[in-house]
């Protein structure tokens, strides 16, 4: 009884933490605007590029175009979950600054802080950049527009393995993060994890256009557990048994990266030197 009283607690304090995080990260109203615009002229170049190889000879491409563009509209109202080349730099300064030392007097252990702190931050960025897209790219005619899911039950896998890909994409980010204890500057690995996760999660093409023998090495690795697989759940290119083991997948490498956090961050504490008064 006195373990789940102290559970609650804790879970209402974390709660509370990522109120708090979600509520700051929705101020951002103008930022937030800015992005949409952009992601709109992004989407909107990479669909008529696509659509100019595809009028050679559609047959060729392992995707239906109206598969790609549901798939691009999607990658470009979600991006704020999945990239990550969105960092948060106040955290990336507490590391090198000093100002750890006022994150560990917290009442809360740091790497579930640090941990819910991203999450909060980039479900703010979605919740204000998502709609205004997919509300356009809905209304857009064929085959340049979004289209709904080819049944339910994609359309509920769809949710299950976005937020499973949230969470990888967040525990590979905490990597990134902790492994600025060990560096004089964040910049080289912050640039090498953002090129990484760019190209092999499917962000620049989709990996159902990578070669065959590539294509099956990649999608073991961590970054194709981020956004290819909900996006490709949603639009068709994955389905019956196979979203089992990608959705499996998923949950293997959340436990596997928050583990190998939790181990690094220990052994980063256990060297931490603040100085100065």
């Amino acid at each position: 009884m006195h373990e789940l009283r102290s559970f609650n607690k804790q879970l209402r304090k974390y709660k509370s933490f990522f109120r708090i995080r979600f509520s700051a990260g929705l101020q951002y109203r103008a930022a937030a605007l800015a992005g949409i615009v952009t992601q709109f002229a992004w989407g909107a170049m990479g669909i008529l590029g696509y659509k100019a190889f595809y009028n050679e000879n559609p047959g060729s491409f392992p995707m239906s175009f109206e598969a790609l563009t549901t798939y691009i509209w999607l990658q470009q109202a979600f991006l704020a979950i999945y990239m990550m080349w969105i960092i948060d730099y106040d955290l990336l300064r507490t590391i090198t600054d000093g100002g750890i030392a006022y994150e560990l007097c917290r009442p809360f252990e740091l790497y579930s802080m640090w941990f819910i702190r991203c999450m909060a931050d980039r479900l703010s960025k979605v919740v204000l950049r998502c709609m205004p897209i997919l509300i356009f790219a809905a209304f857009l005619p064929k085959p340049y527009g979004m289209r709904l899911p080819q049944d339910p039950n994609a359309a509920i896998w769809f949710i299950i393995t976005m937020v499973l890909g949230l969470l990888v994409t967040v525990s590979f980010g905490m990597l990134v993060y902790i492994i600025n204890f060990f560096t004089l500057s964040p910049m080289g690995v912050r640039l090498v994890a953002a090129s990484l996760v760019e190209f092999f999660a499917g962000a620049v093409i989709p990996l159902p256009f990578f070669p065959d023998g590539l294509r099956q090495a990649v999608e073991l690795l961590p970054f194709a557990s981020m956004q290819n697989v909900p996006l490709r759940i949603y639009s068709g290119d994955i389905h019956s048994t196979e979203i089992y083991l990608r959705a499996g997948l998923q949950l293997f490498w959340i436990i596997f990266l928050i583990f190998l956090g939790k181990r690094l961050i220990a052994l980063a504490l256990k060297r931490v030197v603040v100085q100065g008064g």
